[in-house]
């Protein structure tokens, strides 16, 4: 029986994981990937965590998992099929083990949005990527799109255009989301070009991505263009499937929770990503963790 359980290694869960240990709770962390991280991995610069501009993200994750690893955390890597969260004891049904603990920290993240238009699934790995910073290398000198308007979008042709010889941003409103000042990064590069007001209608190509149809939506006029990629960057899905039927959701499927991250049912907790709020960041995911570990403490210490 563990003191609490947390789902997730990204910097909600780690977070956890290392206030947990300062409060000597007795805890697990569960993450199906063999390294910790989550998001962050997949980001080429930090440039908006205190304390450490310009950072890494994969050194980042790196630098979080040693903290984890040093605070003694007993840590297992397998995939939750199932989380039975009713009653004092909660409950963590993995693929090999059903763990028990009298808190539960969900801290699972959020995966990546899809357009779900023909061509995007068929050429996924074969030019359609969600990630610039895994697979920016393969398009060094070849024109490819961005399909977003937020600070991912914003980021990755930045990234992109590094070492592409264009990069068309595709983004269906009439203004960007993102942080003004990458925005104002965005307009001073020489080889990014805007494509404002623009939706994707299909992606094309044979064995790869040869070209992407958009449709102008004020003016209903369509156009073809010939790239080598495709990176969608049009936000996040939450990893809230398990917790279905287990406490509240909203609409767009994140867990219901305050910033003491408390869900509906008393002991089960919801960090980062995958809980309600208005700033999704590593610096909040990071808050999340440790607001939710300082509830367990005081709520466990008048139990």
């Amino acid at each position: 029986m563990y003191d609490v359980m947390i789902i997730g290694s990204g910097p909600a869960g780690m977070a956890a994981a290392i206030y947990a240990a300062r409060a000597c709770l007795k805890t697990l962390l569960i993450e199906k990937q063999p390294m910790g991280g989550g998001q962050i991995l997949n980001t080429a610069d930090v440039d908006n965590y205190p304390g450490l501009p310009g950072v890494g993200g994969f050194e980042l994750g790196q630098k979080l998992s040693e903290h984890v690893k040093s605070a003694g955390i007993a840590q297992v890597t397998a995939d939750v099929v199932r989380i039975e969260c009713q009653g004092e004891v909660k409950r963590v049904i993995t693929d090999a083990q059903e763990y028990e603990a009298k808190a539960l920290i969900y801290a699972a993240g959020a995966g990546h949005r899809k357009l779900l238009v023909p061509g995007e699934e068929a050429l996924a790995g074969a030019g359609v990527s969600y990630c610039a910073t895994c697979d920016g290398a393969f398009f060094r000198g070849k024109t490819v799109a961005v399909v977003g308007g937020g600070d991912t979008a914003l980021e990755d042709a930045l990234f992109l255009a590094r070492g592409c010889e264009r990069v068309y941003l595709i983004h269906r409103r009439d203004a960007f989301r993102g942080a003004k000042t990458l925005q104002n990064r965005v307009e001073a590069a020489g080889n990014i070009v805007l494509r404002m007001e623009t939706a994707v209608e299909e992606i094309r190509g044979g064995d790869r991505v040869q070209a992407v149809d958009l449709l102008h939506l004020k003016t209903g006029e369509k156009e073809s263009l010939y790239v080598d990629g495709v990176f969608i960057a049009v936000g996040m899905t939450p990893h809230t499937e398990l917790m279905k039927g287990q406490v509240e959701l909203d609409a767009g499927g994140y867990v219901i929770a305050g910033e003491n991250c408390r869900t509906n049912v008393t002991g089960v907790y919801a960090a980062g990503d995958v809980r309600t709020k208005a700033l999704r960041q590593i610096v909040t995911a990071a808050a999340d963790g440790a607001n939710a570990v300082a509830d367990i403490v005081m709520t466990q210490a008048h139990s």
